[in-house]
């Protein structure tokens, strides 16, 4: 038996590939699926089932390509409707692979459909959960995000409550247990870093698993601190359920050279959105008028998700050489397939044949510091509200990035203001999705929060209410 947890950091998400005796399980897939057909091939292995823990909100999941290219059976949890062939599992029906058995046990409470699936060894002995978002490492999956149910997230804390202590909890200490997310993702509020856990040690360290907590407790302490779901999150759950264009055909459209003239005819008679995926050091130097900076090497495609509307949207990519694949594919994994190609040469050449340039002004901390101290400074916090409230500086304005979009409001264009947030990356987002929008009076603070508190700026720190 092997089983091998394939885990996307950007995504913070755990796909599961699982052989026994030549045969194969997919747990939760990416969207680009070749590498799993590859790995079953070299093994000389078939790909037999594609199970899926539930609808997913935050990517867009491989299972429907996987399923065409390998034939392999698609299965979902009781109750569990969509536009393509499935199978949908009864609760505690078992699936053979090789000399192991793989168990639906239908969880709902996260969506009604979740579902965990039991590994059972060749010994019969249950050897691990693959637990979806009903169980992550330190908390559990929020109740929110159910695709057009007229039940209430209370309603839907409830039904977890019940799952985690009717299929769950009663599983022995030494199961392991594999959550779909770990730290960083959105789908809960206070995951591990860990990615890999047993059920013992979530009944002792998880608080949703505390002994003797009552269904009132867990409902107000699940619902409790839950930030308002990525608007993305409601459209991607609706293509895993409804199907959407193979993962090759998104690449082969999107990774196309565009030269200057193609690119600019793009962005200024077809409304493509110019979308920068350098570093923000690269953003700040020289950039394409009207661009958006959200750069690949940090959250990216959560961040594209959170801030880019409409899944729709023509987006024509800046990229550094040879990332132009794997910003077609990041793109795709939150449902982004509208990509129509990449600048060719990148800046260079858009510079190279006389195209207007911007930049981006960013200023150290110690200028910040100064700056605050010596004249009426117009702050604007980007960072989430929990960083915010933890400390911040006096008399900062504050949205989390998360929100730009509906809070575009409280900032004037009459005025300049100097954008941070914790490390540097979300205030250059902010600063460009502003400077797109007409706010040419933005800057940055380079190295944000973080060297902020380095200089003798006065910060306002959070006192927990109970040492008053």
């Amino acid at each position: 038996m092997t089983i091998e947890q394939i885990y996307t950091g950007c995504l913070a998400q755990g796909a599961y590939y699982i052989e026994s005796q030549g045969e194969v399980a997919i747990i939760d897939p990416l969207r680009e699926t070749q590498a799993y057909v590859e790995k079953a091939n070299k093994n000389n292995a078939k790909i037999k089932y594609v199970f899926e823990t539930h609808f997913h909100a935050d990517f867009v999941s491989g299972h429907v390509d996987l399923a065409k290219k390998t034939g392999a059976t698609i299965v979902f949890g009781p109750g569990a409707t969509t536009n393509y062939d499935i199978h949908t599992a009864e609760d505690n029906e078992e699936f053979k692979i090789g000399n192991i058995t793989i168990k639906a046990l239908h969880t709902p409470g996260h969506t009604l459909e979740s579902t965990t699936y039991l590994l059972i060894d060749k010994h019969g002995k249950n050897h691990a959960i693959f637990s979806g978002d009903t169980l992550f490492l330190g908390d559990v999956g929020r109740p929110d995000l159910a695709i057009k149910s007229n039940l209430t997230k209370k309603d839907l804390a409830g039904m977890l409550y019940d799952s985690l202590r009717n299929k769950i909890m009663p599983l022995a200490d030494d199961v392991i247990v594999y959550p779909a997310h770990g730290a960083g993702s959105a789908c809960g509020k206070n995951l591990s870093k860990e990615t890999v856990g047993t059920i013992g040690n979530q009944k002792q360290t998880n608080y949703a698993l505390r002994e003797n907590m009552t269904k009132a407790e867990f409902v107000e302490e699940v619902l409790d601190g839950i930030a308002p779901p990525p608007q993305y999150f409601a459209k991607n759950a609706m293509l895993n359920k409804t199907g959407y264009d193979t993962f090759e055909n998104v690449l082969k459209t999107g990774n196309v050279a565009l030269n200057v003239e193609e690119f600019e005819a793009l962005a200024n008679h077809e409304g493509a959105l110019v979308l920068d995926v350098r570093r923000e050091s690269d953003f700040i130097k020289g950039h394409v008028p009207n661009s958006i900076f959200i750069g690949l090497h940090g959250g990216f495609a959560p961040w594209v998700g959170a801030l880019i509307t409409d899944l729709k949207q023509p987006i024509i990519l800046v990229v550094p050489e040879g990332k132009s694949a794997e910003a077609v594919t990041r793109l795709s994994r939150v449902g982004y397939d509208n990509t129509l190609g990449y600048l060719e040469g990148g800046i260079d050449s858009w510079n190279a044949a006389g195209k207007d340039i911007e930049t981006l002004k960013s200023i150290s901390a110690e200028t910040f510091a100064e700056h605050v101290k010596n004249t009426d400074t117009n702050i604007l916090d980007v960072r989430k509200d929990g960083e915010f409230t933890a400390s911040h500086i006096e008399n900062a304005q504050h949205f989390a990035l998360d929100y730009i979009n509906t809070n575009m409001n409280q900032v004037e264009k009459n005025k300049t203001y100097h954008v941070h947030c914790l490390g540097g990356y979300r205030s250059v987002i902010a600063a460009s999705i502003l400077k797109a929008r007409g706010f040419h009076n933005v800057v940055d603070v380079a190295g944000g929060f973080n060297a902020i508190k380095k200089t003798d700026l006065k910060l306002t720190d959070f006192v927990c209410p109970s040492t008053l």
